[in-house]
């Protein structure tokens, strides 16, 4: 007989987050306006908003919001409890037109709201404005914020499927004017709770100076294939671990304290670090075509513009560094205690496994490298003994 198979997954408890601090980079790019769906009456605004994040790169972040232009729309909602904390379990709508309804939205939950920060009083304070919808939000964000602001972001981080390729989205929840001006005190960080298997452990990569993580994150859906399932779903993420790899003894003792998986699988938290845009790269005229130097020369385009078109046309790196595990402090007040969000045995594989997902390809491995995966164990770390 055939194992019935799960047709929902469990995402409570779990973090899935970033946080930027840098200079926002506006271009004519970055906003769009009462744009029209070419499928249905959906009017909406987008910003993707670059956050020049120092030594990390320019990481970008987006927010989308809109409604229908020939429906009744509403808000989805949740409520407050008396001690102010969000209710989940009391579930509301708002309709469209009373979205800015300060008596109404007294009741809303404040995880509702996105949250924007970008003026001052007559205090030099900055004050904050919330927004049910970002549609809103993105208007009031073009109105006041200046490229080169330094801001200081924060939101969700959206897992998804695009032709065999895993995506991840920066959604934002909160823009604020940001205090720190020291350029070395920029960041682009994450935090990410995950699943880990016996094989999460890749083969370090010498070159780069780490070791792939093969892990597992579980994210809301729509569709998965050609089917709507609105439902949450695995997805398959190749996360990094930078380590010394010539201190073989060390990287052997890390990997088995964080990375080791004693039965099935292995629910953990990290912190880590965004890196995009990667080195970086100067190009001469020696890295010209043929054909570009004959544009030039005919007056088509400028030297400059060419040069800044190779430059645009490299691949831009992207790398998620996890850095350290997430602590938390449980227990009673006076008497907590700091914990490491790591659990053993949180499920085993085959629940990761949906009805819908038999026999689909989209059940394939969601990201694939070229380095083999190894079983971690204290004695099973030879590969580390190929870095010689």
């Amino acid at each position: 007989m055939t194992k019935k198979q799960k047709t929902k997954l469990s995402k409570k408890g779990w973090i899935s987050s970033f946080n930027l601090v840098g200079r926002a980079k506006i271009n004519d790019y970055t906003y769009k306006f009462d744009e029209k769906s070419e499928k249905s009456d959906w009017v909406y605004n987008t910003i993707n908003l670059g956050v020049d994040c120092g030594n990390n790169g320019t990481v970008y972040c987006e927010m989308m919001g809109g409604y229908g232009s020939e429906r009744d729309n509403v808000i989805y909602v949740h409520g407050r409890k008396e001690d102010g904390q969000d209710d989940f379990e009391n579930r509301f709508e708002i309709d469209w037109d009373d979205r800015n309804d300060e008596s109404i939205l007294e009741d809303v939950g404040d995880l509702c709201f996105i949250t924007i920060g970008l003026e001052k009083d007559k205090n030099d304070k900055t004050y904050a404005k919330k927004f049910l919808s970002a549609y809103d939000a993105i208007n009031y964000i073009n109105e006041h914020l200046e490229d080169g602001t330094i801001v200081n972001v924060k939101g969700n981080l959206q897992y998804s499927k695009y032709q065999g390729n895993i995506q991840v989205k920066k959604i934002i929840n909160s823009i604020f004017l940001s205090k720190v001006e020291d350029v070395d005190k920029f960041k682009s960080t994450f935090t990410q709770t995950m699943l880990l298997k016996k094989d999460s452990v890749g083969e370090p990569n010498k070159e780069k100076g780490s070791i792939p993580i093969y892990a597992t994150v579980i994210d809301y859906t729509k569709f998965w294939g050609d089917k709507e399932v609105k439902t949450f779903v695995p997805f398959n993420k190749i996360f990094e671990y930078e380590c010394d790899l010539d201190n073989k003894e060390l990287t052997k003792k890390i990997i088995a304290k964080l990375f080791k998986v004693k039965k099935n699988c292995t629910e953990i938290t990290f912190e880590g670090e965004l890196i995009e845009g990667g080195a970086i790269i100067t190009a001469t005229e020696d890295d010209l075509t043929e054909d570009i130097k004959e544009l030039i020369e005919l007056g088509i385009m400028t030297k400059e513009e060419a040069l800044t078109k190779c430059v645009e046309g490299t691949s831009r790196e992207k790398r998620m560094l996890l850095r350290k595990p997430l602590i938390k402090m449980v227990g009673d007040e006076g008497e907590k205690i700091a914990v490491v969000q790591k659990f053993e045995d949180k499920c085993k594989e085959e629940d990761l496994i949906l009805d819908f997902m038999l026999n689909d390809n989209e059940n394939d491995d969601d990201e694939e490298v070229d380095d083999c995966s190894e079983d971690v164990s204290d004695d099973d770390l030879s590969f580390l003994d190929d870095l010689d």
